[in-house]
């Protein structure tokens, strides 16, 4: 948001923006979903009644599922003055590549109803993991991905691809037609929110 804003105006603006949701279903692994508070109590095993003393059968204590909200934030690019929606910008979440997933099924149908629009469409795939995004080719072999979709060039998608030895690669934003297209510096983007963040504290990148 802070690099893209001084190229953006005075036509444009960009607004963080966020979606929410329940994820429902577990995934496929059982380790998505996990409770608030856990509480385990032993129980007796026997009770009195007027008949003498009877046995309870022991259960097993298991899980149940919990629903989890989630909140997912991405980009928006409007016209300053009408406020017109110009371009999308997502970062994919893990919950957006879980199989069966309701973040994928919720995020997919939002795909969907953004292609079949003028606005233009730049998604970002910073993870190994997890299902990648539909495309009707093949994707190129690559790490991580960025996809750009514009508006008046569909069903055509540009691919950015790169591997992990690579740094990240800077992209293009479309707007408007008639504007040309402003750089994203994702490498910058990246190391601005590690140095902020001071993620070299907080990851332990002596274990494994």
């Amino acid at each position: 948001h802070e690099q893209l804003m001084p190229k953006l105006i005075p036509k444009y603006i960009a607004l963080i923006e966020q979606r929410v949701y329940v994820e429902r279903n577990p995934a496929d692994d059982g380790s998505y979903f996990r409770p608030d508070v856990s509480i385990v109590q032993e129980r007796s095993e026997s009770f009195s009644t007027e008949g003498g003393v009877q046995t309870l059968a022991k259960p097993a204590v298991l899980t149940l599922p919990m629903p989890e909200e989630q909140r997912e934030r991405y980009l928006a690019l409007y016209t300053r003055e009408s406020r017109e929606l110009v371009t999308l910008i997502e970062v994919l979440s893990p919950a957006n590549k879980r199989p069966n997933a309701d973040g994928r099924r919720e995020y997919l149908t939002k795909r969907q109803q953004v292609i079949q629009t003028q606005v233009n469409l730049v998604e970002i795939d910073l993870l190994l993991e997890g299902e990648r995004l539909p495309t009707v080719e093949p994707l190129p072999k690559a790490d991580f991905y960025a996809f750009v979709a514009r508006g008046n060039r569909r069903p055509f998608v540009e691919v950015y691809a790169w591997t992990l030895e690579k740094p990240l690669p800077t992209i293009p934003i479309p707007l408007l037609p008639e504007d040309p297209d402003v750089p994203l510096n994702l490498q910058e983007a990246y190391e601005q929110t590690f140095t902020r963040g001071r993620y070299d504290a907080i990851l332990r990148y002596e274990t494994e």
